[in-house]
């Protein structure tokens, strides 16, 4: 039997809009994928401990607030410190294009806007996870 994807999704700093994130939590557990939904508020240091206690294949950042310069940078960070070079960071929300850009050079996976079918995350994920974790 093959592996579920564990996926862990979070909402970083102030960011008090959660139905975006809801909406992909269910669309991956429908998928047939292992979510764990940190609620909202964490800190990049909380959701990096959480992916760690959980064993995720990958963590989803959902960022509204306009902070994700800050928080994707910081979350990565905190994983190669914790050696989870071998975890997929990726996200979405509302993220201008150019720092999207300066987010993947950062090593950042993709970044999904508002929009983005349900379907294009769970593809996105299910390609990563067959390419990464080959058994």
């Amino acid at each position: 039997m093959e592996k579920k994807i564990r996926v862990l999704v979070a909402k970083a700093g102030l960011d008090g809009h959660d139905r975006g994130a809801k909406v992909i939590a269910a669309a991956l557990r429908d998928a047939g994928m292992e979510v764990i939904y940190t609620g909202l508020r964490k800190t990049p240091e909380m959701i990096v401990e959480a992916a760690l206690q959980e064993d995720v294949d990958a963590i989803g950042i959902s960022s509204l607030s306009g902070a994700h310069m800050t928080i994707f940078p910081k979350v990565k960070s905190l994983m190669t410190e914790k050696g989870m070079e071998d975890v997929l960071l990726f996200g979405g929300g509302i993220i201008p294009q150019q720092d999207i850009q300066k987010l993947k050079e950062l090593g950042v996976g993709e970044l999904f806007t508002p929009g983005a079918p349900t379907i294009e995350i769970v593809n996105y994920l299910r390609q990563w996870h067959g390419q990464h974790h080959t058994v």
